[in-house]
């Protein structure tokens, strides 16, 4: 049952990898896309160095990602930007992000700061003609320090209409990454060109809306991820998640939508292959 990992974090493995990229292989995941954020921009370039290692006989194809995660906003300088522009014109680069906004943590930059980069971002990822990868997180459930923070501000609100404003226009579409939001915005982020990719979260019967999303989406917009090391999702929460357990995501999606679990493998592999064309074949 072939699978694609469409998120993780492969820099977090520093001990293990190979070993972790073998359990993946096992698990049928014949594609990552490794996210290049690191801890911040002096690192975020350690996804694509993964992605353009000489490829090992028996391990999944690496496609990497980059950009500045919304934590670190703040660090979106000229040079930063910069940067990013560089690495994504390698062709083992595939996408910008993750990018977006987080009024979540207390300590994140304030909600200008974030804004200003993300719109950089996607200005750049129009450049290199690069689908985006959007991280987004609300206040919903912050301290009352960050409640305080954000006030009435409304993350998901604020997004949409960045992405109507800087993004759409340029119809390169991109990925509602760890979707979390409800239908509605499910429906938005569809008409505004993305796909939904879905994470361990989905798994957890709590997670209403998420499962509602999922339901909701149409076929060719689907996806699966791990957002490893977190999330893992059920049987296996608390652990640290890994790419091999994207299966356990894809069986609770295919079960949701009322399909075999090998359907939902073929239809998000399919369509991660229809947003980045160029995983089809394997490059050098």
């Amino acid at each position: 049952m072939p699978l694609i990992d469409s998120h993780a974090h492969l820099d977090f493995y520093t001990e293990d990898r190979e070993e972790v990229l073998r359990r993946a292989q096992a698990a049928g995941v014949q594609t990552i896309l490794a996210i290049g954020i690191g801890e911040g921009p002096d690192t975020m370039h350690h996804a694509l160095d993964f992605a353009k290692a000489p490829a090992t006989p028996g391990l999944p194809q690496i496609y990497a990602s980059i950009g500045i995660h919304p934590e670190q906003a703040h660090n979106a300088t000229d040079a930063t930007l910069a940067k990013i522009a560089t690495l994504a014109a390698d062709p083992r680069c595939i996408a910008i992000g993750e990018i977006g906004l987080d009024y979540y943590h207390l300590e994140n930059p304030g909600i200008p700061t974030q804004q200003q980069a993300f719109i950089s971002q996607m200005r750049i990822a129009a450049q290199t003609r690069k689908p985006i990868i959007i991280h987004c997180r609300t206040s919903e459930l912050a301290t009352p320090q960050a409640k305080q923070k954000y006030g009435e501000a409304d993350a998901w609100e604020d997004l949409l209409s960045l992405i109507a404003e800087h993004w759409t226009q340029h119809a390169l579409g991109g990925i509602m990454h760890c979707f979390s939001g409800t239908v509605d915005h499910a429906r938005r982020s569809l008409d505004a060109g993305f796909h939904l990719s879905f994470a361990g979260n989905l798994t957890y019967p709590k997670a209403q809306s998420i499962r509602d999303a999922a339901v909701f989406a149409p076929a060719d917009r689907i996806l699966v991820e791990t957002d490893a090391p977190f999330l893992a999702p059920i049987p296996l929460r608390g652990q640290r998640n890994e790419p091999a357990f994207v299966a356990h995501t894809a069986e609770t999606l295919a079960a949701l939508r009322g399909i075999s679990p090998q359907e939902a493998a073929t239809i998000t592999t399919e369509n991660f292959h229809r947003l980045f064309p160029t995983t089809r074949t394997t490059t050098a």
